[in-house]
């Protein structure tokens, strides 16, 4: 079958080549998506990096219009609930994040605090190096976010209890097993207490270049696709005419 001269239509490459369209056109666009997302945050990000902090004492309205803002929090960390979030490498190093309930003063209110990071036992890795928490009523500055980073979760996810190492935390499932009014989002604490931990946290926007990268690629997929489909149809007919 030929629809321009010298072209020969294969019915069964057509359709190979529009699924490969089809696939790389749509993953492109979903990477072009998602820079625009971490491009959102990024702007979000300095917007409220030059707003004040916000002194929080009660977990009063919702509070998802200000993620990303800094607050003042003030209050007792639960030290009998620690959490530590694996696979959350540092330069290079392997490490965990430290999570544990913060009860603002004078209330019953709870908020999950992203404490740090803390290098791995390189020998036993379900050992957990000894942990400086302040000890009394302190204040603590940060960021508001609505979860923590999530990653891949290897294997099936152990029961959640004190000092239990996991890959994701959800603050719903958290709040149902401890027993406590926790809010729905947590701080990631930026101010510097005498604990060990290092508080460099990654940026929620950064890979947007990545992103455009990918997308340029599966673009570059369908292209190659249309181009690859169209020389082989031509050679088909050359060959067919000789």
């Amino acid at each position: 079958m030929r629809f321009i001269p010298g072209f020969r239509f294969r019915l069964i490459p057509f359709l190979a080549m529009l699924l490969v369209v089809a696939i790389g056109v749509s993953l492109g666009r979903w990477q072009l998506r998602r820079a625009d997302e971490k491009q959102a945050i990024e702007v979000k990000l300095t917007q409220r990096a030059a707003e004040p902090v916000l002194q929080l004492d009660a977990m009063t309205g919702d509070l998802g219009g200000l993620e990303f803002r800094r607050l003042r929090l003030t209050g007792t960390f639960a030290q009998d609930w620690p959490l530590y979030l694996d696979n959350r490498p540092y330069q290079s190093r392997a490490g965990l994040y430290v999570l544990m309930p913060f009860r603002l003063a004078g209330r019953n209110d709870v908020v999950m605090v992203q404490r740090g990071w803390l290098a791995r036992d390189a020998r036993d890795r379900a050992h957990v190096p000894p942990l400086a928490t302040p000890a009394g009523q302190i204040v603590i500055e940060g960021t508001l976010r609505r979860a923590p980073g999530h990653v891949m979760q290897l294997g099936q996810a152990p029961q959640l209890r004190p000092a239990a190492i996991v890959q994701n935390l959800d603050l719903g499932e958290f709040a149902r097993v401890s027993g406590m009014g926790l809010a729905p989002y947590l701080l990631e604490q930026a101010s510097s207490v005498d604990d060990g931990l290092v508080r460099d946290w990654p940026r929620p926007s950064i890979g947007i270049d990545r992103h455009l990268g990918y997308a340029f690629q599966w673009f570059s997929l369908a292209a190659l696709a249309c181009v690859f489909f169209a020389v082989t149809g031509f050679r088909r007919g050359q060959s067919a005419s000789t």
